[in-house]
This record gives C-alpha cells, structure tokens and sequence, in this order.
C-alpha cells in the first residue's frame, strides 16, 4: 500500500486546507478539519479512479490496493486543533523562544526543517512521558 503524506492548513476564512506534501496534484478543503479530511480521501480515490479511465492504469502514486493517508499539521493548524496546549509553555518545555513559537502558531513565521525536526524529537518526548501517565 502507498503512502501519501498530507499537510492540514488552517486557512484565512477559518476553514481548513489540506494537500499531498509529495507533488502530487491532490488537494482539498473544509470548514472543519474532518470535512476537510473527508474531501481528501473522497478527491485521491475519485483522482485515481479518473487517471485509470483516462490512462488504463492508476497514478504512481497510488496502488490498486489503496492508499494510506498520513496527516501531518503546519503549526499554526496545529495549536488551532489542539487549542487546549499553551504555546509559551510548550516553547519553554521544548526549549525553543516562546516568541517565535507564537509566530510559528500564528503563520507569521516558518519552522525550518532542522527547527521542525527539533520540535518533532521535543514533542515525541512528551508524549512518550503522557503515555505513561494514569489516573
């Protein structure tokens, strides 16, 4: 099974955007995040189905089998899904200027890889330490 990685966006009107991270022309958007979900898996299979009819044979990437889709948030999406996480103290926790953690949730910064890779490694470290936790 093939794997396409999609990027969730929040966009201006409030809604939200998604869209293949691997070049691949697949995109779609929603008022919610779910919708916005829902489109894409809806628009990659109807894609698929499209290019088979057109070429006799179904786009690279996407296999006879299906597809996985792997969602992965920009991070003003992010803290707008999880509104619950305070963003100066995540910045703290992670080790990042709490500022320019505020920039990123706000879009008016971007991560670069290395920084996003950094916040990524900080974050599963906090998550592993959560899944420990019971009550």
């Amino acid at each position: 099974m093939k794997k396409i990685v999609a990027i969730i966006e929040k966009g201006e009107d409030g809604g939200y955007s998604i869209y293949a991270a691997n070049d691949f022309p697949l995109f779609a958007s929603g008022m919610t995040e779910q919708e916005a979900k829902d489109e894409f898996s809806n628009f990659v299979q109807e894609q698929a189905e499209y290019m088979k009819e057109r070429t006799g044979e179904y786009p690279a990437w996407y296999s006879a089998g299906g597809v996985e889709i792997e969602y992965h948030y920009d991070m003003s999406a992010f803290f707008l899904a999880f509104p619950f996480i305070n963003v100066s103290e995540l910045a703290k926790s992670i080790g990042i200027n709490p500022s320019l953690m505020r920039k990123y949730k706000s879009g008016l910064a971007k991560a670069s890889s290395k920084q996003k890779d950094l916040i990524q490694h900080k974050f599963d470290d906090i998550i592993n330490r959560l899944s420990l936790v019971r009550f």
